[in-house]
Protein backbone atom coordinates (compact mmCIF):
# COMPACT_ATOMS: atom_id res chain seq x y z
CA UNK A 1 0.00 0.00 0.00
CA UNK A 2 1.68 3.64 -0.83
CA UNK A 3 2.20 5.95 1.88
CA UNK A 4 -1.22 8.10 0.75
CA UNK A 5 -3.29 4.97 1.49
CA UNK A 6 -1.39 4.51 4.77
CA UNK A 7 -2.30 7.72 5.91
CA UNK A 8 -5.78 7.38 4.71
CA UNK A 9 -6.21 3.78 6.71
CA UNK A 10 -4.89 6.16 9.78
CA UNK A 11 -6.89 9.30 9.60
CA UNK A 12 -9.85 6.89 8.86
CA UNK A 13 -9.89 4.78 12.27
CA UNK A 14 -12.03 5.96 14.73
CA UNK A 15 -11.30 6.93 18.36
CA UNK A 16 -9.94 4.65 20.93
CA UNK A 17 -12.76 2.91 23.07
CA UNK A 18 -12.07 4.03 26.82
CA UNK A 19 -11.82 1.45 29.67
CA UNK A 20 -11.67 1.95 33.44
CA UNK A 21 -10.24 0.90 37.05
CA UNK A 22 -11.68 -2.34 36.90
CA UNK A 23 -11.31 -3.35 33.02
CA UNK A 24 -7.50 -2.34 33.44
CA UNK A 25 -6.84 -4.06 36.98
CA UNK A 26 -8.82 -7.45 34.90
CA UNK A 27 -5.99 -6.67 32.25
CA UNK A 28 -2.98 -7.01 34.59
CA UNK A 29 -4.69 -9.91 36.42
CA UNK A 30 -5.25 -11.61 33.29
CA UNK A 31 -2.44 -11.36 32.26
CA UNK A 32 -0.66 -12.54 34.96
CA UNK A 33 -3.10 -15.26 35.94
CA UNK A 34 -2.22 -17.66 32.37
CA UNK A 35 -0.01 -20.98 32.34
CA UNK A 36 2.81 -19.90 35.07
CA UNK A 37 1.15 -20.60 38.23
CA UNK A 38 -0.40 -24.29 37.05
CA UNK A 39 3.36 -25.04 36.60
CA UNK A 40 4.26 -23.37 39.86
CA UNK A 41 4.62 -26.64 42.52
CA UNK A 42 6.48 -28.53 39.69
CA UNK A 43 8.91 -25.84 39.27
CA UNK A 44 9.73 -24.53 42.05
CA UNK A 45 10.15 -28.18 43.60
CA UNK A 46 12.87 -28.66 40.88
CA UNK A 47 14.98 -25.90 42.59
CA UNK A 48 14.38 -25.41 45.91
CA UNK A 49 12.47 -26.06 49.22
CA UNK A 50 10.09 -24.02 51.23
CA UNK A 51 13.36 -22.11 53.00
CA UNK A 52 14.12 -21.13 49.43
CA UNK A 53 10.55 -20.72 48.27
CA UNK A 54 9.88 -18.20 51.04
CA UNK A 55 13.35 -16.17 50.59
CA UNK A 56 12.75 -16.53 46.70
CA UNK A 57 9.13 -14.94 46.73
CA UNK A 58 10.20 -12.25 49.24
CA UNK A 59 12.82 -11.16 46.88
CA UNK A 60 10.63 -11.47 43.46
CA UNK A 61 7.84 -9.82 45.73
CA UNK A 62 9.55 -6.78 46.62
CA UNK A 63 10.99 -6.53 43.22
CA UNK A 64 8.12 -6.98 41.24
CA UNK A 65 6.33 -4.23 43.87
CA UNK A 66 9.11 -2.00 43.18
CA UNK A 67 8.61 -2.07 39.43
CA UNK A 68 4.65 -2.03 39.94
CA UNK A 69 5.86 1.46 41.72
CA UNK A 70 7.96 2.07 38.81
CA UNK A 71 4.91 1.90 36.50
CA UNK A 72 2.78 3.46 38.87
CA UNK A 73 4.83 6.17 39.14
CA UNK A 74 5.85 7.21 35.57
CA UNK A 75 2.36 6.58 34.50
CA UNK A 76 1.44 9.54 36.31
CA UNK A 77 4.54 11.67 35.54
CA UNK A 78 5.04 11.11 32.71
CA UNK A 79 1.09 10.95 31.23
CA UNK A 80 1.96 11.52 27.79
CA UNK A 81 3.81 8.29 27.10
CA UNK A 82 1.74 5.63 26.09
CA UNK A 83 2.65 1.92 26.14
CA UNK A 84 4.66 1.24 28.69
CA UNK A 85 7.98 -0.14 28.18
CA UNK A 86 8.46 0.65 25.09
CA UNK A 87 7.71 4.48 25.91
CA UNK A 88 9.74 5.04 28.93
CA UNK A 89 12.77 2.96 27.28
CA UNK A 90 12.72 5.55 24.35
CA UNK A 91 12.34 8.57 26.22
CA UNK A 92 14.87 7.50 28.58
CA UNK A 93 17.37 6.31 26.21
CA UNK A 94 16.81 7.05 22.92
CA UNK A 95 15.29 5.96 20.12
CA UNK A 96 17.16 2.57 19.41
CA UNK A 97 16.89 1.23 22.65
CA UNK A 98 13.25 2.18 22.97
CA UNK A 99 12.62 0.18 19.59
CA UNK A 100 14.63 -2.82 21.33
CA UNK A 101 12.57 -2.70 24.78
CA UNK A 102 9.53 -2.74 21.94
CA UNK A 103 10.97 -5.51 19.98
CA UNK A 104 11.87 -7.58 23.17
CA UNK A 105 8.32 -6.87 24.70
CA UNK A 106 6.81 -7.93 21.87
CA UNK A 107 9.41 -10.64 21.25
CA UNK A 108 8.52 -12.14 25.12
CA UNK A 109 4.86 -11.85 24.30
CA UNK A 110 4.87 -14.09 21.72
CA UNK A 111 7.30 -16.46 23.19
CA UNK A 112 4.79 -16.73 26.40
CA UNK A 113 2.03 -17.18 23.97
CA UNK A 114 3.50 -20.51 23.26
CA UNK A 115 3.72 -21.81 26.83
CA UNK A 116 0.17 -21.45 26.95
CA UNK A 117 -0.40 -23.56 23.84
CA UNK A 118 2.40 -25.75 24.90
CA UNK A 119 0.66 -26.47 28.25
CA UNK A 120 -2.97 -26.78 26.97
CA UNK A 121 -1.52 -29.45 24.82
CA UNK A 122 0.20 -31.39 27.47
CA UNK A 123 -2.91 -31.02 29.79
CA UNK A 124 -5.06 -33.28 27.76
CA UNK A 125 -2.15 -35.10 26.54
CA UNK A 126 -2.56 -36.73 30.22
CA UNK A 127 -5.62 -38.53 28.58
CA UNK A 128 -4.74 -38.39 24.77
CA UNK A 129 -0.62 -40.02 24.22
CA UNK A 130 -0.72 -38.40 20.49
CA UNK A 131 -0.53 -34.97 22.33
CA UNK A 132 2.32 -35.89 24.47
CA UNK A 133 3.59 -33.06 26.72
CA UNK A 134 2.79 -30.38 23.77
CA UNK A 135 5.10 -30.70 21.70
CA UNK A 136 3.78 -33.65 19.29
CA UNK A 137 2.89 -32.91 15.88
CA UNK A 138 -0.55 -33.52 16.38
CA UNK A 139 -0.20 -30.78 18.98
CA UNK A 140 1.44 -28.09 17.11
CA UNK A 141 -1.19 -28.81 14.45
CA UNK A 142 -4.19 -28.43 16.85
CA UNK A 143 -2.05 -25.18 18.63
CA UNK A 144 -1.99 -23.69 15.41
CA UNK A 145 -5.76 -23.95 14.69
CA UNK A 146 -6.34 -22.31 18.42
CA UNK A 147 -3.82 -19.27 17.68
CA UNK A 148 -5.52 -18.69 14.53
CA UNK A 149 -9.36 -18.87 15.91
CA UNK A 150 -7.59 -16.07 18.32
CA UNK A 151 -6.13 -13.45 15.51
CA UNK A 152 -10.06 -13.73 14.14
CA UNK A 153 -11.78 -12.86 17.73
CA UNK A 154 -9.38 -10.36 18.71
CA UNK A 155 -9.71 -8.79 15.15
CA UNK A 156 -13.14 -8.50 15.37
CA UNK A 157 -12.90 -5.75 18.14
CA UNK A 158 -10.84 -5.02 21.08
CA UNK A 159 -13.91 -3.71 23.04
CA UNK A 160 -15.03 -7.16 22.43
CA UNK A 161 -12.20 -8.82 23.22
CA UNK A 162 -11.82 -7.07 26.70
CA UNK A 163 -15.14 -7.51 27.71
CA UNK A 164 -14.15 -11.56 27.55
CA UNK A 165 -11.41 -10.49 29.14
CA UNK A 166 -13.27 -9.32 32.16
CA UNK A 167 -15.42 -12.56 32.26
CA UNK A 168 -12.59 -14.72 32.12
CA UNK A 169 -10.67 -13.31 34.61
CA UNK A 170 -13.05 -13.98 36.87
CA UNK A 171 -13.81 -17.70 35.93
CA UNK A 172 -10.22 -18.59 36.14
CA UNK A 173 -9.38 -17.68 39.59
CA UNK A 174 -11.85 -20.17 40.92
CA UNK A 175 -10.02 -23.42 40.32
CA UNK A 176 -6.95 -21.59 41.87
CA UNK A 177 -7.99 -21.01 44.89
CA UNK A 178 -10.07 -23.84 44.98
CA UNK A 179 -7.36 -25.49 44.71
CA UNK A 180 -5.43 -23.72 47.87
CA UNK A 181 -8.03 -23.89 50.23
CA UNK A 182 -8.35 -27.71 49.55
CA UNK A 183 -4.50 -28.36 49.68
CA UNK A 184 -4.86 -26.32 53.28
CA UNK A 185 -7.48 -29.42 54.17
CA UNK A 186 -5.51 -31.88 53.23
CA UNK A 187 -1.89 -30.06 54.21
CA UNK A 188 0.20 -32.63 56.17
CA UNK A 189 2.35 -30.76 58.51
CA UNK A 190 5.10 -33.40 58.95
CA UNK A 191 5.52 -34.04 55.13
CA UNK A 192 5.83 -29.46 55.27
CA UNK A 193 8.74 -29.93 57.42
CA UNK A 194 10.47 -32.52 55.83
CA UNK A 195 10.25 -30.21 52.76
CA UNK A 196 12.00 -27.27 54.49
CA UNK A 197 14.82 -27.23 53.85
CA UNK A 198 15.16 -28.23 50.10
CA UNK A 199 16.38 -32.02 48.95
CA UNK A 200 19.91 -33.53 48.36
CA UNK A 201 19.92 -32.48 44.42
CA UNK A 202 18.87 -28.98 45.45
CA UNK A 203 22.73 -27.23 46.60
CA UNK A 204 22.93 -24.28 48.05
CA UNK A 205 19.89 -21.97 49.51
CA UNK A 206 21.63 -19.48 47.31
CA UNK A 207 21.29 -21.22 44.30
CA UNK A 208 17.94 -23.01 45.16
CA UNK A 209 16.64 -19.12 44.92
CA UNK A 210 18.52 -18.33 41.80
CA UNK A 211 17.16 -20.74 40.34
CA UNK A 212 13.78 -19.64 41.02
CA UNK A 213 14.05 -16.48 39.78
CA UNK A 214 13.20 -16.91 36.12
CA UNK A 215 10.05 -18.87 37.12
CA UNK A 216 8.80 -15.86 39.10
CA UNK A 217 9.71 -13.47 36.23
CA UNK A 218 7.51 -15.33 33.80
CA UNK A 219 4.64 -15.67 36.28
CA UNK A 220 4.41 -11.97 37.32
CA UNK A 221 5.01 -11.19 33.51
CA UNK A 222 2.11 -8.84 32.58
CA UNK A 223 2.23 -6.40 35.91
CA UNK A 224 2.91 -3.31 33.60
CA UNK A 225 -0.14 -4.98 31.35
CA UNK A 226 -2.36 -1.61 32.30
CA UNK A 227 0.39 0.56 31.16
CA UNK A 228 1.21 -0.86 28.14
CA UNK A 229 -2.80 -0.54 27.35
CA UNK A 230 -2.71 2.97 28.59
CA UNK A 231 -4.23 4.65 25.74
CA UNK A 232 -7.26 3.50 26.18
CA UNK A 233 -7.71 4.32 29.88
CA UNK A 234 -10.72 6.76 30.84
CA UNK A 235 -8.69 8.41 33.46
CA UNK A 236 -4.90 8.08 33.64
CA UNK A 237 -4.67 7.93 37.19
CA UNK A 238 -6.46 4.69 36.58
CA UNK A 239 -3.52 3.35 35.19
CA UNK A 240 -1.14 3.24 38.07
CA UNK A 241 -3.72 2.13 40.32
CA UNK A 242 -4.87 -1.24 38.31
CA UNK A 243 -0.95 -1.83 38.47
CA UNK A 244 -0.38 -1.83 42.27
CA UNK A 245 -4.27 -3.54 42.87
CA UNK A 246 -3.35 -6.70 40.23
CA UNK A 247 -0.35 -7.26 41.49
CA UNK A 248 -1.14 -7.63 44.97
CA UNK A 249 -3.96 -9.95 44.21
CA UNK A 250 -1.82 -12.29 42.08
CA UNK A 251 1.60 -12.03 44.34
CA UNK A 252 -1.10 -13.69 47.40
CA UNK A 253 -2.19 -16.30 44.70
CA UNK A 254 0.83 -17.22 43.45
CA UNK A 255 3.02 -17.43 46.85
CA UNK A 256 0.05 -19.88 48.32
CA UNK A 257 0.24 -22.13 45.57
CA UNK A 258 3.82 -22.75 45.70
CA UNK A 259 4.05 -23.23 49.51
CA UNK A 260 1.02 -25.27 50.50
CA UNK A 261 2.07 -27.71 47.96
CA UNK A 262 5.08 -28.07 50.17
CA UNK A 263 2.59 -30.03 52.89
CA UNK A 264 0.43 -32.67 50.24
CA UNK A 265 3.60 -33.94 48.77
CA UNK A 266 7.18 -34.68 48.96
CA UNK A 267 9.24 -32.28 46.86
CA UNK A 268 11.07 -34.77 44.77
CA UNK A 269 8.04 -36.28 43.62
CA UNK A 270 6.16 -32.92 43.25
CA UNK A 271 9.24 -31.94 41.00
CA UNK A 272 8.62 -35.67 38.76
CA UNK A 273 4.90 -34.67 38.32
CA UNK A 274 4.16 -33.79 34.93
CA UNK A 275 2.82 -30.07 34.16
CA UNK A 276 0.53 -28.87 34.95
CA UNK A 277 1.72 -29.54 38.25
CA UNK A 278 -0.86 -28.77 39.82
CA UNK A 279 -3.12 -30.70 38.94
CA UNK A 280 -0.94 -33.64 39.87
CA UNK A 281 -0.81 -32.19 43.52
CA UNK A 282 -4.73 -31.94 44.02
CA UNK A 283 -4.84 -35.49 42.39
CA UNK A 284 -2.50 -36.80 44.89
CA UNK A 285 -4.76 -34.85 47.84
CA UNK A 286 -8.34 -35.45 46.69
CA UNK A 287 -7.86 -37.90 43.57
CA UNK A 288 -8.45 -38.19 39.81
CA UNK A 289 -11.38 -35.60 39.86
CA UNK A 290 -8.71 -32.67 41.30
CA UNK A 291 -6.43 -33.09 38.30
CA UNK A 292 -9.57 -33.02 36.14
CA UNK A 293 -11.01 -30.04 38.00
CA UNK A 294 -7.64 -28.14 37.74
CA UNK A 295 -7.23 -29.39 34.43
CA UNK A 296 -10.10 -27.34 33.18
CA UNK A 297 -9.59 -24.40 34.94
CA UNK A 298 -6.22 -24.18 33.33
CA UNK A 299 -7.76 -24.12 29.99
CA UNK A 300 -9.96 -21.36 30.35
CA UNK A 301 -6.97 -19.34 32.68
CA UNK A 302 -4.50 -19.43 29.30
CA UNK A 303 -7.06 -19.10 26.73
CA UNK A 304 -7.73 -15.84 28.57
CA UNK A 305 -4.27 -14.88 29.29
CA UNK A 306 -3.37 -15.84 25.96
CA UNK A 307 -6.14 -12.73 24.98
CA UNK A 308 -4.43 -10.54 27.15
CA UNK A 309 -1.03 -10.84 25.78
CA UNK A 310 -2.09 -10.85 22.28
CA UNK A 311 -3.67 -7.92 22.68
CA UNK A 312 -1.07 -6.19 24.33
CA UNK A 313 1.74 -7.28 21.59
CA UNK A 314 -0.37 -6.22 19.00
CA UNK A 315 -0.66 -2.35 21.16
CA UNK A 316 3.04 -2.24 21.68
CA UNK A 317 4.08 -2.83 17.74
CA UNK A 318 1.08 -0.74 17.15
CA UNK A 319 1.96 2.56 18.91
CA UNK A 320 5.72 1.97 18.73
CA UNK A 321 5.05 2.53 14.28
CA UNK A 322 2.77 5.41 15.14
CA UNK A 323 5.78 7.21 16.66
CA UNK A 324 7.68 6.10 13.81
CA UNK A 325 9.83 3.51 15.38
CA UNK A 326 8.66 0.17 13.16
CA UNK A 327 7.49 0.68 9.92
CA UNK A 328 4.47 2.76 9.01
CA UNK A 329 2.66 -0.21 7.79
CA UNK A 330 2.35 -1.30 11.42
CA UNK A 331 0.66 1.78 12.04
CA UNK A 332 -2.72 0.65 10.09
CA UNK A 333 -6.02 0.23 12.40
CA UNK A 334 -9.32 -1.31 10.98
CA UNK A 335 -12.72 0.30 11.61
CA UNK A 336 -12.90 -1.68 15.14
CA UNK A 337 -9.83 0.53 16.54
CA UNK A 338 -7.86 -2.91 15.91
CA UNK A 339 -3.94 -3.06 14.59
CA UNK A 340 -4.44 -5.56 11.88
CA UNK A 341 -1.09 -5.85 10.51
CA UNK A 342 0.50 -6.03 14.18
CA UNK A 343 -1.99 -8.71 15.45
CA UNK A 344 -0.66 -10.86 11.99
CA UNK A 345 2.84 -10.28 12.87
CA UNK A 346 2.23 -11.08 16.45
CA UNK A 347 0.28 -14.21 15.41
CA UNK A 348 3.16 -15.11 13.00
CA UNK A 349 6.00 -14.88 15.22
CA UNK A 350 3.65 -16.76 17.98
CA UNK A 351 3.43 -19.75 15.14
CA UNK A 352 7.23 -19.70 14.28
CA UNK A 353 7.91 -20.15 17.37
CA UNK A 354 5.61 -23.16 18.42
CA UNK A 355 6.79 -25.33 15.68
CA UNK A 356 10.43 -24.43 16.83
CA UNK A 357 9.65 -25.50 20.17
CA UNK A 358 8.88 -29.39 18.59
CA UNK A 359 12.41 -29.66 18.55
CA UNK A 360 13.48 -28.56 21.94
CA UNK A 361 14.39 -30.94 24.64
CA UNK A 362 11.82 -29.12 27.05
CA UNK A 363 9.63 -27.49 25.12
CA UNK A 364 7.74 -25.48 27.84
CA UNK A 365 10.59 -24.89 29.98
CA UNK A 366 12.75 -23.53 27.19
CA UNK A 367 9.52 -21.01 26.20
CA UNK A 368 9.06 -20.43 29.56
CA UNK A 369 13.16 -19.06 30.52
CA UNK A 370 13.16 -17.45 27.36
CA UNK A 371 10.12 -15.39 27.66
CA UNK A 372 11.39 -14.33 30.68
CA UNK A 373 14.99 -13.42 29.58
CA UNK A 374 13.62 -11.53 26.48
CA UNK A 375 11.53 -9.02 29.08
CA UNK A 376 14.27 -7.90 31.19
CA UNK A 377 16.29 -5.97 28.49
CA UNK A 378 12.80 -3.74 28.34
CA UNK A 379 12.42 -4.03 32.37
CA UNK A 380 15.93 -2.87 33.07
CA UNK A 381 15.50 0.19 30.63
CA UNK A 382 12.15 1.27 31.98
CA UNK A 383 13.14 1.06 35.98
CA UNK A 384 16.70 2.79 34.69
CA UNK A 385 14.65 5.61 33.23
CA UNK A 386 12.52 6.19 36.64
CA UNK A 387 15.76 6.43 38.16
CA UNK A 388 16.50 9.50 36.24
CA UNK A 389 12.82 10.69 36.08
CA UNK A 390 13.47 10.61 40.35
CA UNK A 391 17.32 11.88 40.14
CA UNK A 392 16.59 15.47 38.46
CA UNK A 393 14.25 18.01 37.63
CA UNK A 394 12.45 17.92 34.53
CA UNK A 395 9.47 20.11 33.01
CA UNK A 396 7.91 17.43 31.12
CA UNK A 397 6.96 15.44 34.33
CA UNK A 398 4.09 15.88 36.71
CA UNK A 399 5.23 18.49 39.52
CA UNK A 400 8.93 19.02 37.67
CA UNK A 401 10.67 18.14 40.53
CA UNK A 402 12.67 15.06 42.01
CA UNK A 403 11.76 12.92 44.27
CA UNK A 404 13.24 10.45 46.69
CA UNK A 405 10.58 8.13 47.06
CA UNK A 406 10.89 7.33 43.19
CA UNK A 407 14.41 7.30 43.41
CA UNK A 408 14.66 4.84 45.68
CA UNK A 409 12.02 2.75 43.92
CA UNK A 410 13.66 3.00 41.31
CA UNK A 411 16.75 2.54 42.39
CA UNK A 412 15.86 -1.14 43.87
CA UNK A 413 13.60 -2.04 40.66
CA UNK A 414 17.02 -1.75 38.79
CA UNK A 415 19.15 -3.77 41.34
CA UNK A 416 16.37 -6.29 41.30
CA UNK A 417 16.12 -6.30 37.43
CA UNK A 418 20.05 -6.48 37.10
CA UNK A 419 19.95 -9.68 39.61
CA UNK A 420 17.26 -11.00 37.42
CA UNK A 421 19.28 -11.04 34.11
CA UNK A 422 21.92 -12.58 36.24
CA UNK A 423 19.99 -15.40 37.61
CA UNK A 424 19.08 -16.02 34.20
CA UNK A 425 22.55 -17.13 33.05
CA UNK A 426 24.60 -16.74 30.07
CA UNK A 427 22.34 -19.60 27.69
CA UNK A 428 19.23 -17.37 27.88
CA UNK A 429 20.64 -13.87 27.56
CA UNK A 430 22.63 -15.11 24.63
CA UNK A 431 19.65 -16.89 23.07
CA UNK A 432 17.96 -13.26 23.80
CA UNK A 433 20.64 -11.70 21.80
CA UNK A 434 20.06 -13.88 19.13
CA UNK A 435 16.42 -12.74 18.99
CA UNK A 436 17.10 -9.12 19.52
CA UNK A 437 19.73 -8.22 16.61
CA UNK A 438 17.55 -9.32 13.30
CA UNK A 439 15.12 -7.12 14.70
CA UNK A 440 17.38 -4.21 13.42
CA UNK A 441 15.95 -4.55 10.15
CA UNK A 442 12.69 -3.07 11.06
CA UNK A 443 14.49 -0.13 12.92
CA UNK A 444 16.43 0.17 9.33
CA UNK A 445 13.38 0.40 7.55
CA UNK A 446 11.26 2.55 9.61
CA UNK A 447 14.40 5.00 9.32
CA UNK A 448 14.37 4.96 5.05
CA UNK A 449 11.04 5.61 5.06
CA UNK A 450 11.58 8.91 6.83
CA UNK A 451 14.46 9.65 5.20
CA UNK A 452 16.53 9.48 8.20
CA UNK A 453 20.49 8.87 8.85
CA UNK A 454 20.01 5.05 9.48
CA UNK A 455 22.14 5.34 13.14
CA UNK A 456 23.88 7.37 15.24
CA UNK A 457 27.17 6.87 16.84
CA UNK A 458 25.66 5.94 19.62
CA UNK A 459 23.82 3.48 17.87
CA UNK A 460 26.11 1.90 16.11
CA UNK A 461 27.85 1.11 19.42
CA UNK A 462 24.86 -0.53 20.49
CA UNK A 463 24.18 -2.43 17.03
CA UNK A 464 27.75 -4.12 17.49
CA UNK A 465 27.17 -4.97 20.96
CA UNK A 466 23.48 -6.93 19.96
CA UNK A 467 25.18 -8.46 16.64
CA UNK A 468 28.53 -9.46 19.06
CA UNK A 469 25.90 -11.42 21.07
CA UNK A 470 24.11 -13.17 18.55
CA UNK A 471 27.15 -13.96 16.81
CA UNK A 472 28.45 -15.91 19.89
CA UNK A 473 24.94 -17.34 20.70
CA UNK A 474 24.91 -18.72 17.50
CA UNK A 475 28.54 -20.47 17.52
CA UNK A 476 27.75 -21.44 21.33
CA UNK A 477 24.57 -23.29 20.00
CA UNK A 478 26.32 -24.89 16.76
CA UNK A 479 29.49 -26.03 18.71
CA UNK A 480 26.83 -27.34 21.54
CA UNK A 481 27.73 -24.94 23.99
CA UNK A 482 24.32 -24.44 24.86
CA UNK A 483 21.13 -25.95 23.88
CA UNK A 484 17.85 -25.77 23.10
Amino acid sequence: MSQAAASDVDSAAPHTAKVGLFTLTAMVVGSMVGAGVFSLPGRFAEETGVAGALIAWAIAGTGMLMLAFVFQSLAVRRPDLDAGVYAYAKAGFGEYLGFFAAFGYWASSCVGNVTYWVLIMSTVGSIWPKLGDGDTAVAVVLSSAGLWAFFWLIRRGVKEATAINRIVTVAKLVPIVFFVVLALVYFDPGVFADNFGGADYAGSLFSQVRGTMLATVFVFLGVEGASVYSRHARRRSDVGRATVLGFLSVFAVFASVTIVSYGVMPMAEIADLRQPSMAGVLEAAVGTWGRVFISVGLIVSVLGAYLAWTLMAAEVLFVAAKDDDMPRFLRRANAADVPVPALLMTSLLTQVVLVATSFSNDAFDFALNLTSALSLIPYLLAAAFAVRIGSRDDPRTEGGRTSRRELAVGVVATLYTAFLLYAAGLKFVLVSFIVYAPATVLFVMARREQGRRLFSPGELVVLAVSVTGAAVGLLALVAGWISL
